[in-house]
């Protein structure tokens, strides 16, 4: 396989969410909200690698023809998640209907990228084997979300990362908001969690804030970002995925931190504004930067 820029690697589900407004049905996950930032953004080189049952594949036909590069790895099922949310779109519940077959790192062996992206959901998608495999093979970045949720019955429940402190050893890039912070290390302030993590190990801790913004820290050094006011709050699943996709965007083109940051938290923000996933273009972000 050639070398990819970017590879995400996550499952796609079935969400249920409902707000005040209304309940809306939906392909979703990382890997969903990901792909199509990737689309929208005309990322050439770009690899996003699911797993998924039969009886969804339409969601990997859609990714595909809006141009996007797909590798499927068959699951017995989908994952099926119910997200919740209240007037404060900070703040969800969430259901598991169903859990698809967890990544293996034979299935991931023959991909071959700069930056990989692990779009973690649940506890057990991805082992530590292959977060160390693909640390061999280029820079991986990693959503902290899913390993902090452990599915019983439908329930999910919050759990530490069993494995953290090895794995912190082998992952460049680690995005968590406040809560998976202080899950993580303890710390009830952000900032200092944080900090913590980028002591065990990670090169870059992207701690995302909701509507507070986001800070990076990379190298020593504190980069605070701050959130770009939307018009209107429709939708906030899959805005830390948003961020994300510009985040590892930028940072492939070679934009440091701060920049990087910026981009990623002005996407958010115009996905917000709309039901789905992120569908506007670059010029449309580097207009909201402009205009602020």
């Amino acid at each position: 396989m050639n070398k990819k820029d970017i590879c995400c690697i996550g499952h796609i589900t079935l969400d249920k969410i409902v707000t005040p407004r209304l309940t809306v049905h939906s392909p979703g996950g990382t890997a969903f909200y990901f792909a199509h930032a990737m689309s929208s953004l005309h990322a050439e080189n770009f690899l996003l690698v699911t797993s998924l049952a039969e009886s969804e594949m339409k969601a990997v036909d859609d990714i595909r023809d809006l141009g996007i590069d797909v590798t499927v790895i068959p699951s017995r099922k989908s994952v099926y998640f119910e997200n919740r949310y209240g007037e404060d779109p900070n703040h969800r519940t969430q259901r598991v209907l169903a859990k698809a077959d967890p990544f293996t790192a034979e299935g991931v062996a023959g991909i071959n990228a700069r930056y990989y992206h692990l779009g973690t959901l649940l506890a057990d998608d991805f082992s530590l084997d292959i977060i160390k495999a693909l640390s061999a093979k280029g820079i991986v970045s990693v959503d902290a979300q899913g390993y902090l949720r452990e599915v019983r019955g439908d329930k999910v429940y919050p759990v530490d990362w069993t494995d953290k402190l090895e794995a912190m050893k082998y992952i460049d890039i680690l995005k968590v908001n406040e809560h998976e912070a202080a899950v993580l290390t303890g710390a009830s302030d952000p900032r200092e969690g944080a900090a913590i993590l980028a002591g065990w190990g990670v090169k870059e801790v992207v701690l995302t804030l909701g509507s507070m913004g986001s800070v990076i820290l990379a190298d020593g050094k504190t980069y605070e970002i701050p959130a770009f006011e939307p018009e209107d709050v429709v939708d906030a699943t899959g805005c830390g995925d948003t961020y994300m996709a510009g985040y590892l965007y930028m940072r492939d083109k070679g934009a440091g931190c701060a920049e990087a940051g910026r981009f990623a938290a002005a996407m958010c923000t115009i996905k917000l504004q709309a039901s789905g996933p992120f569908r506007s273009s670059a010029d449309e972000v580097r207009q909201l930067i402009e205009k602020t």
